[in-house]
């Protein structure tokens, strides 16, 4: 679901935010790891090239990013 909401033109904001808000902490972590392994490109990569202001900090915030 993560990937197919970033991948292509545009990004599917409904599908990523619930995805990112409705999981646990820990959940977000195995979904962090399967998608790096997945795709190549870590789940916070992805989401910062893909979103971009408040709506990209939220995001990473929420992932426990820092920094981009």
């Amino acid at each position: 679901m993560l990937r197919n909401a970033i991948i292509g033109l545009g990004t599917d904001e409904d599908v990523l935010t619930r995805v990112i808000v409705t999981r646990a902490e820990i959940d977000l972590k195995e979904i962090k790891d399967l998608y790096s392994e997945r795709n190549n490109v870590s789940l916070d990569q992805a989401i910062a090239g893909d979103t971009s202001g408040d709506y990209r900090a939220f995001l990473l915030t929420l992932l426990g990013t820092e920094g981009y």
